[in-house]
This record gives structure tokens, sequence and C-alpha cells, in this order.
């Protein structure tokens, strides 16, 4: 159990989303805003859960997606003109840092919360706990990458490991992580990869990254036991009762006005 987050309220629990990158970071930020301004004008009956009260969510790209960090400003020429499967391969932008990561296969977690360590690193640290426990869970031992500061001379999140990513007890990055802090709200999200292309991974980056998983599920029925043990893991490490409750009417018309914002201002 995380010392720093016990006898925390109920957590909200938002169900899994398939939706077009642009739009999946819309939510994670507006989600963010709502932690960092402590809006507490939703209650929901009994339970404990306010509107400002932790997030946990998991979610897949409607379409191949590439996302950049906040601050990339180096990537090949040619990303924007990739297609798969016939369709174009659009690219979004973060609302927190990192390098460009690949959604094709994968599945994204994002928490956010607030009362965590002021360390970067001890932040990511008491959040992916859970990841590494709730994997264990399935045979999969996880561990920090070592990777210096060179790493960011790489466009490619899975070529090189941080201290803020988690690879396998044979060296194989399975999980990316980037983080956003609004001063004691954070958004932590990072893609977890089940199922990548090689073809296309090596297509965008130019290099293979494999990823070997000892589980026999494929497709909906893999992401699901995911969920279901990070779910779990997250309850048991953080010591939270989750409240599952879909975006509501209001929420997405807030949501999709900040699309609309930040699409205004998105440049490549």
């Amino acid at each position: 159990m995380n010392p720093i987050l016990t006898n925390q309220p109920p957590w909200r629990l938002i169900p899994p989303l398939c939706l077009p990158g642009q739009l999946q970071m819309a939510i994670d930020q507006w989600l963010l805003e709502q932690q960092q301004g402590g809006n507490v004008e939703m209650c929901h009956g009994t339970s404990g859960y306010t509107g400002n009260s932790p997030v946990l969510r998991f979610y897949t790209w409607e379409s191949a997606t590439i996302s950049l960090g906040y601050h990339q400003r180096r990537w090949s020429p040619a990303w924007q003109t990739l297609t798969w499967k016939g369709k174009p391969i659009p690219l979004v932008r973060r609302p927190t840092g990192g390098r460009a990561v690949l959604h094709q296969g994968d599945l994204t977690y994002m928490v956010v919360t607030s009362g965590l360590s002021s360390q970067r690193i001890e932040a990511y640290q008491q959040i992916c706990e859970f990841l590494i426990q709730g994997w264990r869970s399935l045979g999969v031992d996880l561990h920090y990458g070592k990777a210096g500061r060179d790493y960011r001379h790489n466009p490619n999140c899975f070529a090189t490991a941080t201290g803020a990513d988690l690879v396998t007890t044979e060296g194989d990055k399975l999980i990316g992580s980037a983080q956003l802090r609004r001063g004691d709200a954070i958004l932590q999200h990072g893609s977890m990869r089940l199922e990548p292309d090689p073809q296309l991974f090596t297509q965008v980056f130019g290099e293979a990254s494999p990823v070997n998983l000892p589980l026999t599920q494929r497709g909906d029925d893999l992401r699901q036991t995911v969920i279901e043990a990070l779910t779990q893991a997250a309850a048991d490490y953080f010591g939270v009762e989750f409240v599952v409750q879909p975006l509501s009417d209001q929420e997405w018309q807030e949501i999709l006005a900040l699309d609309t914002e930040l699409r205004s201002i998105m440049s490549f």
C-alpha cells in the first residue's frame, strides 16, 4: 500500500474509451484541470466521491497514431505522410513531455491525482508501483529503466528506458510514461505495448522493438484482462475504492470545447 495516498476518498474509474488521439489528450488535460481547480460541485450519493477526487482510466486509440511530447521539436518529416491499412497516421501532441509514441496495439493508462512527492522521479514511481504490482499478478516482472540524459536525442520513446519507464527482465520496454504537474495536481499517462505490429513500428522508427508477453489472450480479451488486473492493483496499492462513472453530458461539452481550443493552437 502507498503510504502517501492512504485513507483516500473513493477514486473515479472512467470506463474504457476508444477515441481519436487528439480527443483522448483533451480528456486527460481536462481531468487534470478539474483536479487542479478543486472542483467539488459534483457529489455522487453517499459514495464520498467528489469532482476533484483522483481519477483512473484506461483507453485505446481509434486508429494508429503518433503522439509527440509537448516540447518535442525533432521527428522525421516522413511521419506526416505515413499510412497504415490505407488510413493516414495522425500526429497529435500530448499535454505531457517525453518523446514520440506509436499508439497501435497498445493500451493507455491515465492517473490524475495530487499530494505526491515534489520530486519528479519519486512521483513517477509512486504511481508506477501499481503497474508493477498489476503486471506481476499477470506473470510479468517489471523494473525501472536506467537511461541517462542522452535519451533526449532519440525521438522514439521506446528506444530507451529512463527511471520513469518500466522494462521486462529481458530488457524490453513495456511501458513508457509521461507526466505533467500543475501546482499540486499531477497527470501521468503511459502506453503499454500489448500487441504492436513490428512492421509498422519499423516503418515509423526504422528499428524493431520487441515485446513478448506470457499471456494467451488476444485483442479485447487481452486488454480486459490487463485492465482488471491493474484496476485491482491500484485499489490495493493506493488503498482506495473505485466509483465507476462515465463522463457526463456536461463534462463532454467542456471537453469538446477544450478540444476545439487545443486544435486551434496546434502546430507541427
